[in-house]
């Protein structure tokens, strides 16, 4: 019998419903505890509550916490398991992909209805959770997101709705794999992987989305602020509106990296259009495009990369 590690760090699925009041809050004891011991006859199951947060309270320092607590262990286990709030899950997912680099799999999973709901998927998506991470063909495909009877990428995942139970998806790629009863099915894989060794952060990255008329205050706090990186969401396939230039221009000659990704949900960036704010001449002018990567997962990654204990080449590393 397979050996997977349980790891908890809160979120709904660790969360119940004042059946009066139809509030939704952390419980006195986590309702896995309570309801996971059926999960015993598919594995060896140690279950380990490092936190129990609700998912805005999860930050940078947390995860690194959790993904240097996942390296000590990694050995003693043939899987990894995770339970995390959906609100910040995809970055968390990210983070640990771009910062673990092991041949196990590593599974995170979260729900969207607490334990006691009427159709909670807390515990079917921790069913199908363990199924991927005992699954040999899960090896060597990096942080893997199971949600909904879907296996999704790390790397390009993102929740799409508020409250629906089908809310990770994929844009563009779709999820790599679907698990159904108990049988994974794998279709696609990560060409990429990447990792940095990371033993703090105290540098700081900005995310800024664009919209029509911006003007340049907000770069302009920017510049001023005590950031080391910023990402923008920019228009279309990279451009931005022509007021932001001027303290954009700032920003890069005071050595800032700054990294373009879209504001539209699918697609890539492109160095297309040749006028003022056009992505062609923002490229000339130093900012990187980032290939698929949503507004949140390029600040993740920047801020690694700053982090990093080696010297990264920025550029080099979002052209991977």
């Amino acid at each position: 019998m397979k050996r997977i590690l349980l790891i908890n760090t809160g979120g709904t699925i660790a969360m119940s419903e004042d059946q009066t009041t139809g509030k939704v809050s952390p419980s006195s004891e986590n309702p896995i505890h309570l309801q996971g011991s059926v999960f015993s006859k598919f594995a060896d199951l140690t279950v380990i509550d490092l936190f129990h947060l609700p998912s805005p309270h999860m930050t940078e320092q947390k995860m690194l916490e959790l993904s240097q607590y996942i390296s000590k262990q990694a050995n003693l286990f043939d899987g990894i398991v995770i339970t995390h709030g959906t609100d910040t899950l995809e970055e968390t997912a990210y983070f640990l992909e771009l910062t673990l680099h092991l041949d196990i799999p590593i599974v995170i999973t979260g729900a969207m209805r607490s334990s006691n709901e009427i159709g909670s998927d807390g515990l079917a998506n921790l069913r199908s959770s363990i199924f991927v991470a005992i699954e040999p063909h899960s090896r060597n495909k990096g942080v893997l997101v199971v949600m909904n009877e879907e296996i999704h990428t790390a790397t390009y995942v993102t929740k799409t709705h508020t409250t629906n139970l089908a809310t990770f998806q994929t844009p563009t790629f779709g999820p790599i794999g679907l698990i159904s009863k108990n049988q994974v099915h794998y279709f696609q894989h990560l060409i990429r992987n990447e990792s940095y060794t990371l033993t703090q952060i105290n540098k700081k990255v900005a995310l800024l989305k664009t919209y029509a008329g911006m003007g340049s205050e907000l770069f302009e706090a920017i510049t001023q602020a005590d950031y080391n990186g910023l990402v923008i969401e920019g228009l279309g396939a990279g451009n931005i509106p022509p007021a932001t230039l001027p303290a954009i221009k700032r920003l890069l000659d005071k050595k800032i990296p700054i990294v373009m990704v879209s504001r539209a949900f699918n697609g890539v960036t492109e160095d297309v259009y040749d006028y003022l704010g056009g992505g062609k001449q923002l490229r000339q002018a130093g900012i990187i495009f980032a290939q698929g990567l949503s507004g949140v997962k390029a600040r993740l990654k920047l801020m690694v990369l700053l982090n990093s204990d080696h010297k990264i080449d920025v550029e080099e590393a979002f052209n991977l």
